[in-house]
């Protein structure tokens, strides 16, 4: 049969099967024949407990349950109700704030960000910065709109931020481009767990800095989704002001997603906000972002806006859910301690981790080390240098004997 029928190509590589998703059903096909003891799946990117079930707050539950039809029926305003984009601003900075002009729009989670921040800040053909270790849908979102991912590695030899590569990466690109859009997965990392430190961001700012000299526009995108599980929300803040720092031409954009921070996956909420050093920028990002949203999906579901309006709009309530969310935190921090200390323990080499969804295992042939893990019942994803582990689907007792059997497969394809 031919590749494609009626529909075009168009310089798309499209796959007959999404590779995390496919994985996904085949290790619940696994389950569904020889029950849950006998296999392991590492694949999903949502946080499940002990027993595999979907952890959901019941704080954010209990006002999902309040609300009223009028609440989430009508349509919200296309860049999203003024009060979500008020409380998504200290949802996403918390006491960090930066300073400059601050603006939110709302989108469908942190990919709807993704996809409006290089569509109105690059161009047809560019190619996007981000890590050699990254979220393979950034190629999916470029690619569907004209562009391509280019990357830069993220870590030297000894396991720290490579700034140098990061440099060059940078560099080369304003050679190349009238424009750069750059995205920077942190803290929690995915798919690695790595979290830029203080003295990271110092060298990621200052590079910028001397970057845009060459006066072409650039946009530092982000991407926050698991910043409220890397732990202590204002230590993993901290780096926030210093996106102040940043040149006139050089736009700074946080992408923050509810998915995962109120466990409001189903919802598809989340928003995209600028720190810009002028009114006019500020002005321009809200004025082409919600133009992209309307071109796209038009306007994000309301009800995840009304719910994080009414937690951010009551002290105690916010508590709550804060108190809530540290208690999975915590059991999410003793399941990738666990993976860490195990893999240390059996020899298997892992990618720095600090905290997160995720752990990530390098390795030369990632796609048939996946194949022969599966032929054990374990389930893994493969990406381009390595194997990725969701220590968020894993039970601890299971995130402790994992790494053994990885390196035992491992050692048996050398």
């Amino acid at each position: 049969m031919a590749e494609y029928i009626l529909a075009r190509k168009n310089n798309r590589n499209i796959p007959r099967e999404d590779k995390i998703f496919g994985i996904s059903s085949r290790a619940k096909a696994a389950i569904a024949e020889k029950g849950k003891d006998n296999v392991i799946s590492g694949t999903i990117g949502a946080l499940l407990d002990d027993d595999g079930k979907l952890v959901v707050l019941q704080s954010v539950d209990e006002v999902f349950r309040s609300l009223k039809p009028v609440d989430y029926a009508e349509y919200a305003p296309i860049g999203g109700t003024q009060p979500f984009r008020e409380a998504v601003k200290k949802a996403a900075f918390g006491s960090s704030v930066p300073e400059g002009y601050i603006e939110a729009v709302a989108t469908p989670g942190g990919t709807g960000s993704i996809r409006n921040v290089i569509s109105n800040y690059s161009e047809p053909g560019d190619k996007v910065l981000t890590s050699d270790w990254h979220w393979a849908p950034y190629g999916t979102i470029s690619g569907e709109i004209g562009r391509s991912i280019a990357t830069f590695e993220l870590f030297t030899e000894d396991g720290t931020f490579n700034a140098d590569s990061f440099r060059a990466a940078s560099s080369a690109l304003l050679a190349e481009q009238n424009s750069l859009v750059i995205i920077l997965n942190t803290p929690a990392h995915n798919p690695t767990g790595y979290s830029l430190t203080d003295e990271d961001w110092d060298k990621v700012i200052d590079i910028l800095t001397e970057e845009a000299k060459c006066g072409k526009a650039i946009a530092l995108l982000v991407d926050s989704a698991y910043i409220d599980f890397a732990g202590d929300e204002d230590k993993y803040r901290s780096f926030m002001p210093g996106l102040s720092r940043l040149p006139e031409n050089v736009i700074s954009i946080v992408a923050y997603s509810l998915s995962k921070t109120f466990t409001l996956y189903g919802a598809r909420c989340g928003a995209m906000i600028c720190v810009a050093k002028t009114p006019e920028i500020a002005e321009e990002f809200k004025r082409v972002a919600e133009y992209s949203s309307r071109g796209s999906w038009s306007n994000s579901a309301k009800i995840a806006q009304v719910i994080l309006s009414r937690i951010y709009g009551d002290p105690e309530l916010l508590d709550k859910v804060n108190q809530e969310r540290k208690i999975y935190r915590d059991m999410l921090a003793a399941r990738g301690r666990a993976f860490s200390e195990a893999a240390v323990e059996c020899g298997l080499k892992i990618v720095p981790y600090d905290a997160g969804f995720f752990v990530s295992v390098p390795c030369d042939d990632p796609d048939g080390i996946s194949r022969k893990l599966e032929e054990r019942d374990v389930f893994l994803v493969p990406l381009a240098k390595g194997i990725r582990v969701s220590v968020a689907s894993l039970p601890e007792e299971t995130c402790r004997k994992l790494p053994a059997i990885i390196k035992e497969v491992m050692d048996c394809e050398n």
